[in-house]
């Protein structure tokens, strides 16, 4: 099939009535524990829950064991698997020696349920337990995790993958893969690693890309993950030749973006942070924040191909295998692909089907991102968490955040509750509830508020988030008493 005629057949099955042939969702490291399976939530039965017992666990990264902490001692955690419309049931069991909560990032969900200490969930604590019970309405590629300091920065994550009972791309197989920067350990805790940050008023210059406007990020974390395991020992995902592949990809990581490609492949790119594209996009490669997913399509040549992805100015990757013929050559891991170098998506190019449009806005306000003379005080509006900006709407409004980043780092801004629709120039743009924002840019994102609550909106870089950047999207007069961080 040539490559045009893949796209058109993409595109068809976005708008047609093509049925999905679902082989097992990938080799994601940990087995499918409790999932929520679409046969039994579409018929409205109440799934089986899935048990997250956070707990400090061994973990193996492929070429060597570490300690942090995990759900059910894996890494990713458990892969959660739901259908539209369903129900998901999970109960929290903290074994951890410090409190805890999930969040279900990117989920629309109801403001209890959502995970976010000191705005709408009291922390659980150690030996405690939690159980959240919420539907999701949106199919898409989406994960889970703590939101709690610095956990997230550990293994306290996993996929969270909800299925379209009207699936209307075809293909034949999926796989998920779910990216990660990796310290604890090996260079201490995550809340070391903290410390040491805020006790410098300096950035690490060397990290530094173009493509992000400069200084990419706040350290060198010394191993990059594909579903938990390291490029010495990389993830296998075995297909056949000529297969049509969608491939789910998270970026979990708590400090990288990540340049995305596979070895001989263009991908046909067909949703961004779940949000199906009126049309997909053929490119050679992406770029993924952290907090944002985006799946594609891609026919499969014979051969073992690298899946590598790039952790942006930082000089390192993380690396895997995609193999559909036994007797071909592990590609090598340091291999430098052209397609890195090719195409790659631009927001621009997205656009969400026209049902997906948000309103028009009746109103913009301004979100300055701002960093503060010690270096390592991130700001919204000049406030940081422990006061927080707090952006008031009224139910049943669609408001325009006008995004203005006056720092020198970019930051990937992620709202809690809602998704949003960044607003493109000359075009409709994608709807998302992650997007990067590059220094002295300024973003239109239009959010239509029908999901009453305080929700936090934060840059999803882990360090800023925990160093100020944190604010709240909350519905009329403030609640009483105060919204602080809890950390």
């Amino acid at each position: 099939m040539s490559r045009r005629s893949f796209v058109t057949g993409a595109f068809a099955a976005l708008t047609g009535a093509a049925t999905v042939t679902r082989a097992a969702a990938g080799t994601v490291s940990g087995a499918v524990s409790g999932a929520v399976t679409g046969a039994v939530a579409a018929r409205g039965r109440p799934p089986k829950g899935v048990v997250l017992r956070a707990a400090p666990a061994k973990v193996s990264i492929g070429s060597r064991t570490v300690s942090t902490w995990a759900y059910d001692g894996l890494l990713p955690g458990p892969r959660i698997e739901a259908t539209a419309g369903g129900v998901v049931r999970a109960r929290l069991v903290n074994n951890l020696p410090a409190e805890t909560t999930v969040h279900w990032h990117g989920i629309r969900i109801a403001a209890p349920m959502d995970g976010a200490p000191g705005y709408t969930q009291k922390p659980v604590p150690p030996g405690g337990s939690f159980d959240y019970t919420f539907t999701v309405p949106d199919a898409g590629t989406y994960f889970y995790h703590s939101h709690v300091g610095m956990q997230n920065d550990r293994a306290l994550y996993g996929p969270l993958i909800v299925a379209d009972p009207h699936e209307p791309l075809g293909y034949d197989q999926e796989f998920t893969v779910v990216l990660d920067d990796w310290l604890d350990g090996v260079t201490g805790t995550p809340d070391d690693a903290l410390r040491r940050l805020n006790a410098s008023t300096g950035h690490d210059d060397t990290l530094r890309s173009t493509l992000l406007g400069g200084v990419t990020g706040e350290l060198r974390h010394p191993y990059h993950l594909v579903n938990g395991r390291a490029a010495t020992t990389p993830e296998v995902f075995a297909s056949r030749p000529g297969r049509v592949v969608r491939f789910r990809v998270i970026n979990a990581a708590a400090d990288s973006a990540f340049r995305v490609a596979l070895g001989g492949h263009r991908m046909t790119v067909t949703h961004a942070d779940g949000f199906p594209c009126a049309r997909p996009v053929e490119v050679d490669t992406f770029l993924i924040g952290m907090g944002e997913r985006y799946d594609f399509l891609v026919r499969l040549g014979d051969g073992a191909f690298p899946l590598v992805a790039v952790a942006e100015g930082k000089r390192a990757r993380a690396f895997a295998i995609v193999r559909t013929s036994r007797a071909a050559s592990p590609p090598d891991r340091n291999v430098r692909l052209s397609e890195l170098y090719a195409r790659i998506l631009r927001y621009a190019d997205l656009n969400c089907r026209r049902a997906d449009a948000l309103p028009r806005p009746s109103r913009s306000v301004t979100v300055t991102l701002g960093m503060r003379p010690s270096g390592n005080e991130w700001t919204l509006n000049g406030k940081l968490s422990d006061d927080p900006m707090r952006l008031r709407v009224e139910r049943g409004e669609t408001v325009r955040i006008v995004l203005d980043n006056q720092s020198p780092m970019w930051h990937p801004m992620h709202l809690h509750g809602h998704t949003f629709q960044l607003r493109t120039a000359g075009a409709r743009g994608p709807r998302k509830d992650t997007v990067n924002i590059l220094p002295r840019e300024r973003l239109n994102i239009d959010v239509h508020a029908d999901n009453p609550g305080e929700w936090m909106f934060h840059c999803h870089n882990l360090y800023h988030q925990e160093q100020g950047m944190m604010g709240a999207f909350g519905y009329g007069r403030p609640p009483a008493g105060e919204h602080r961080m809890h950390h």
